[in-house]
């Protein structure tokens, strides 16, 4: 069993397994037509459940073959131009290569014994995510699992920060009495990461949107000023650039002027908006974010990244010693004053892949502009889009979008019931996927259902927007056609 392990003797058999399965996966790539196939759970599942683990099949080749029966076949393809559904970004060339080296070598970024250079590499990129952001020269972070754990680390920090005030202001201040802002259309690790804080649950108050789906400052203002007077402590603000359903930013500006108005952090959580600190067109669409304590960026949503790619920043970087745990066999504390530099000491993770190297292969290969213009090409796909169903009488659209969000709604001309409209638009959405033909995401909207196109591939055209929408049309019809036959 040793020819399996990873080293000096087997480099050629890591050449040539590794070879192989990339040929497959190119092979796949290169000649899939649709985003899905469209197969069951019911049809996949019996597959899967009889592979017997106990009973190795010994063979590279012939576990390939079997992965293409249970895997490779039937995935969900990102890469195709007609999967618009969730927040799942094509990856590029560079950051796969960055994948592929740093599974092989396997540092683990807690501690410089087990990483060096790779701990160098994921501080250089922080740095320079920080100073795209504009949060300044002492400002610091780590990278995380996904935008939810950054959103946990932060609302940690914004806690921790808070808890010098209550000696000072009051007695009997406790975490029952602590308040965090965010937005009705913000991201639901916010209320998650509340309870995992040891909040009451009343500690996330939502803040009413507008019509454009960001926050109203003037709501916000009033929460804040009814917060002060029934002697609760506003915690923090958490700001969102790039909601998830509809891709809206919050007016950062003014909740900066806010927070700072009441004391209260201000979290901006960009996971999805972050593509903007590349683009070379919509950079202002983010501007207030360098006035934020901490934000949250998802490389693997819009830096056209492989999952995980993620990171919390902060401005102080002091605050990050909240995260901070000391332990004899890892990163005891005369560390610290040797100056040897210890990722694990910033992270709520202890074992943590080099994922940096990814988007520093980005980087080194494509640049940021490359990387902003891809991202530009979207948001400007997701503008064409708008117009598309704008001018559609077919379907009704909610909102232009502000990044490359589009939600709308098929409506029928000769059926006016809402609860039908909904069954239509849901059997539609379950029909596309079933067929294969594309994938789309949905929501709600004021308790009414809608479809969601989530535009992150640069190969998408607006000639796969229409023809999407015809499909999406054709079987909400049919759907309706089938109904009416019903009732009759």
């Amino acid at each position: 069993m040793r020819s399996h392990l990873l080293n000096d003797l087997t480099a050629e058999r890591y050449r040539s397994s590794v070879t192989e399965g990339v040929e497959r996966v190119a092979a796949k790539l290169a000649t899939t037509d649709r985003p899905f196939t469209g197969v069951t759970v019911d049809t996949l599942a019996p597959r899967i459940a009889a592979i017997d683990l106990d009973r190795p099949l010994g063979d590279t080749g012939a576990a390939l073959d079997e992965l293409e029966d249970v895997y490779l076949r039937d995935a969900v393809y990102f890469h195709h131009p007609r999967y618009l559904a969730h927040l799942n970004c094509p990856v590029v060339i560079p950051a796969v290569l960055g994948e592929a080296v740093l599974s092989a070598v396997n540092s683990s970024l807690d501690t410089w014994d087990q990483s060096a250079g790779g701990t160098l590499i994921e501080r250089r990129i922080i740095d320079w995510t920080a100073a795209r952001i504009g949060l300044g020269d002492n400002a610091d972070g780590v990278f995380t699992s996904g935008g939810t754990q950054s959103n946990l680390q932060a609302l940690l920090l914004a806690r921790e920060e808070a808890k010098p005030g209550w000696a000072e202001r009051e007695e009997g201040a406790s975490l029952a009495r602590l308040r965090i802002f965010a937005s009705k259309a913000g991201h639901f690790s916010v209320q998650k990461s509340a309870k995992l804080l040891g909040l009451g649950q009343d500690a996330v108050v939502p803040v009413p949107v507008g019509h454009d789906k960001r926050m109203q400052t003037v709501a916000l203002a009033h929460e804040l000023e009814r917060c002060r007077k029934d002697g609760l402590i506003p915690m923090a603000v958490v700001a969102t650039a790039g909601t998830t359903d509809f891709g809206s930013i919050d007016p950062l500006p003014e909740i900066a002027e806010l927070c700072a108005q009441y004391g209260a952090w201000l979290h901006v959580d960009a996971a999805y908006g972050c593509g903007l600190l590349a683009s070379l067109k919509y950079r202002d669409r983010i501007d207030g974010i360098e006035r934020a304590d901490s934000v949250t960026v998802d490389y693997h949503k819009s830096f056209f990244q492989p999952v995980s790619s993620s990171a919390v920043l902060v401005r102080d970087a002091s605050t990050l010693r909240h995260a901070t745990y000391h332990a004899e066999y890892l990163n005891p504390r005369r560390m610290v004053t040797e100056r040897i530099p210890n990722q694990v000491d910033k992270s709520l993770q202890t074992t943590r892949r080099f994922d940096a190297l990814k988007l520093w292969m980005t980087l080194r290969v494509m640049g940021a502009d490359g990387v902003g213009e891809l991202f530009d090409q979207v948001c400007d796909l997701a503008s064409d889009g708008w117009r598309l169903l704008a001018a559609d009488p077919r379907f009704d659209v909610v909102v232009r979008p502000a990044l490359s969000t589009l939600v709308f709604r098929y409506i029928p001309a000769a059926v006016t019931d809402p609860a039908e409209i909904d069954r239509a638009n849901l059997y539609a959405r379950k029909a596309l996927f079933a067929s294969g033909d594309a994938v789309v995401a949905g929501t709600k909207v004021g308790g009414r259902h809608y479809l969601k196109f989530t535009l992150l591939n640069p190969e998408t055209t607006t000639d796969d927007i229409a023809a999407v929408l015809d499909l999406i049309a054709g079987h909400a019809e049919q759907y309706l056609g089938e109904s009416l036959d019903r009732a009759s």
